[in-house]
């Protein structure tokens, strides 16, 4: 008897076993699906960089001569680096961009942090009427106004002059203030409450409770908006044209002639800008939405 029940339980294991090791179908081909999408994508996305790479690392006559994703003949061949860095000026465009940038992000965070605590926070005649020209004005391309905008900074006397720059991307900045939006529904109105009983202004709840606890909406819009900024070729361009006020995005244009480009030497110099975005990204992608006002009220 003994023998007969051991018997049905070995054979019951083994047929749990073999339906464990039959997969459905349905769950396969969504496997399938997933994983697929998540290669393509990664491919998508790397091919570009691989290509750049391997062009920054060959000769001109090797660049003309190869297909994109041919491998360089030589891996230490550095020559288009030190061209593109020395030639192209980058160290100016680097500087020129870390002023702009800094400044920018500085001040889209204070502007952008303020504006939507007190969207947020207080009732006032014509609030929702803001709000709905906040979303207006996202929806107007920038390349419309570009000729009043160009008369206004040139009647100013801004043209050919950092603050171009600087306060066009303060005056557009309108994503910031719905992200600062979106945070602030987390941080509970209790927190002004108590600290107005305790005697704070208005200035003292936005400076010491409410900022601190925007970390994780200020890293993101560092990150948004310092990508947008680093990246931006058009601004610059348009509005400082002048050679000793190059940013990284403009430092390799003077590569590309009326007769061709060296995109050898060009591809160099991606490569050298792409560094320090992803060296900022990687340091600071731990803190985007991390929740830290979560918690904030026991």
């Amino acid at each position: 008897m003994n023998k007969l029940t051991s018997a049905k339980v070995a054979f019951n294991a083994v047929r749990v076993n073999s339906d464990k090791g039959k997969q459905n179908p349905l769950k396969v081909a969504s496997l399938f699906v997933k994983y697929g999408s998540l290669i393509i994508g990664a491919l998508a996305a790397l091919i570009p960089i691989i290509v750049v790479f391997f062009a920054s690392l060959k000769t001109r006559s090797e660049y003309a001569s190869t297909g994109p994703l041919t491998p360089p003949e030589n891996w230490f061949y550095f020559e288009n680096y030190t061209r593109a860095f020395m030639e192209g000026k980058m160290l100016l465009g680097f500087m020129n961009t870390a002023i702009i940038l800094i400044v920018s992000i500085v001040g889209a965070t204070l502007l952008g942090s303020m504006i939507a605590f007190v969207l947020h926070r207080f009732h006032f005649k014509g609030k929702k009427l803001l709000v709905v020209a906040f979303l207006l004005a996202t929806l107007i391309p920038g390349v419309t106004t570009q000729v009043a905008t160009f008369q206004i900074i040139n009647d100013l006397g801004l043209f050919n002059t950092r603050l171009a720059a600087i306060i066009l991307y303060l005056g557009t900045d309108i994503i910031a203030v719905y992200i600062f939006l979106q945070f602030l529904d987390s941080v509970s109105i209790s927190l002004d409450e108590s600290a107005m009983l305790e005697g704070a202004s208005y200035w003292t709840i936005y400076w010491k409770i409410i900022l601190p606890l925007l970390k994780p909406a200020i890293v993101t819009v560092i990150i948004v908006k310092g990508v947008g900024v680093y990246n931006d070729f058009y601004t610059p361009f348009l509005y400082m044209p002048k050679t000793d006020l190059q940013v990284i995005s403009t430092a390799l244009f003077k590569f590309k002639g009326p007769y061709g480009a060296q995109w050898e030497v060009i591809s160099a110099g991606i490569m050298i800008a792409i560094i320090p975005t992803v060296i900022t990204f990687l340091a600071l992608q731990k803190y985007i939405y991390n929740g830290f006002s979560q918690g904030s009220v026991k």
